[in-house]
């Protein structure tokens, strides 16, 4: 194949080469052919674009190649581009010469039905296909433009570690390992990291993976996931709401604004999602919220009990944007959290409900300042004071009123995507009972 000067180009780029010729490296996905004309249908990672061999415009030799490619033959194209409007993409290649780059045989993910275990136990191959390929690039949107709002909002990056010896929220759901002769732990949060550099940076934020070994299996539920959470010096209750909405909202815009291709090939519908941009999100108390499910026939809870699954989902139900469930009991949330003067059977805190049935996105609270009163729950949660003696120097030396929260990356995909199990938006999910591939 002689290319000569031609620009080697990604799909995504087709718009600026109409009526060029250029070279396009892809994988073949799928292909039909009549008697003169064969249609291939190629990706290259950025895009899925369709590419036609006319018999007559072609050699004979390349007109046979197209023919016979099979399905993930990784291929080098030289074509010109065209306008198609039946086209997600807009564009299409008219082929003029094929060169084979890798061959590909018996590909084991064929275009037909598979059972949900055949494609876990070929994850490093199904996420080949046009729907995973959606679901990475609304993953990988909401990663930048979760960077482009923090840095907009002055927020510095911090990175906690991933070993911790001690845990925020008790050990019961933590991995255990051994760090030389010390126990150790795989973090669930870094958050109590975060809180020591606010008191260095003012605002600060952490993007990375955490671990909780629940023996869970639900739709819900992975044991890795990352964690994007914030941490706020002198901010207090009210605001962390509202930086948390504007951040969901911002996340919710970008999606929409730059992910069209893949909400389309996700049938989202795009109508919904923009009704998820419009603040102020409702809120509604814990008390309350426990008080519209005893009204609408929930008797399986009472005051005091968390919320399940089908709680959040009736509650979120009353809705058309996501919502704050405010003010939960202390008994049912971690030692950190500031109690609540109007009414000290709860503490300051929020989860932010999603819409359809996707429960909670965000947890979050203001955190207790008063060294005595955080010493004291500290020991009644039955933690090792010792563990945290660093963390209660932070309400020794200059303490402020500050606040925080953490989103989970999977569930945000998963509500945003539209996708029912979370299994799907991570890369390489990892699932009780399943760490392979």
């Amino acid at each position: 194949m002689e290319a000569g000067r031609m620009q080697t180009i990604t799909m995504r780029q087709a718009a600026d080469y109409i009526d060029q010729t250029v070279i396009i490296k892809a994988w073949v996905t799928n292909k039909r052919s009549s008697g003169k004309i064969a249609f291939l249908q190629l990706r290259d990672g950025s895009a899925y674009f369709q590419a036609i061999v006319v018999k007559a415009d072609v050699s004979e030799e390349t007109f046979a190649l197209a023919k016979g490619l099979n399905q993930e033959t990784s291929v080098k194209v030289v074509g010109k581009i065209q306008a198609d409007t039946r086209s997600a993409l807009g564009y299409e290649l008219l082929v003029q010469d094929i060169e084979v780059i890798g061959e590909s045989h018996d590909y084991p993910i064929t275009p037909k039905e598979h059972g949900t275990d055949f494609l876990m136990d070929h994850r490093h191959l199904w996420l080949r296909s046009s729907k995973q390929h959606a679901i990475m690039q609304i993953r990988n949107e909401i990663i930048r433009a979760t960077y482009e709002f923090m840095n907009q909002e002055g927020l510095i990056k911090v990175d906690p570690p991933i070993l911790t010896g001690s845990a925020p929220e008790g050990t019961t759901e933590l991995f255990h390992t051994k760090y030389f002769d010390e126990d150790a732990f795989l973090s669930q949060s870094g958050q109590l990291y975060l809180e020591a550099a606010a008191m260095a940076f003012g605002k600060v934020f952490s993007f990375g993976p955490t671990f909780r070994a629940e023996k869970s299996k639900t739709r819900r539920h992975l044991i890795e996931f990352w964690m994007m959470e914030v941490e706020l010096a002198f901010v207090e209750h009210e605001e962390n709401l509202q930086f948390q909405e504007r951040y969901v909202a911002h996340l919710v815009r970008n999606v929409i604004d730059h992910c069209g291709l893949a909400l389309k090939t996700l049938n989202r519908d795009v109508a919904v999602l923009e009704q998820y941009t419009k603040l102020p999100y409702p809120r509604i108390s814990y008390t309350d919220a426990i008080k519209l499910l005893n009204d609408n026939g929930f008797d399986d809870i009472q005051w005091g009990d968390d919320f399940g699954s089908p709680h959040e989902t009736f509650i979120a139900s009353q809705y058309d944007r996501p919502i704050f469930i405010v003010n939960y009991p202390k008994a049912i949330k971690p030692f950190y959290m500031r109690i609540n003067e109007e009414d000290p059977r709860t503490v300051l805190c929020a989860d932010m409900i999603a819409p359809e049935g996707y429960g909670e996105v965000i947890g979050g609270s203001e955190r207790i300042v008063d060294f005595e009163t955080l010493d004291e729950n500290i020991k009644a949660y039955n933690l090792d004071p010792s563990a945290y003696a660093w963390y209660l120097d932070l309400r020794k030396y200059g303490a402020v009123p500050h606040s925080g929260f953490g989103l989970g990356l999977e569930r945000a995909v998963a509500w945003l995507s539209g996708i029912e199990h979370i299994r799907e938006t991570s890369p390489f999910p990892r699932l009780l009972n399943r760490i392979y591939p």
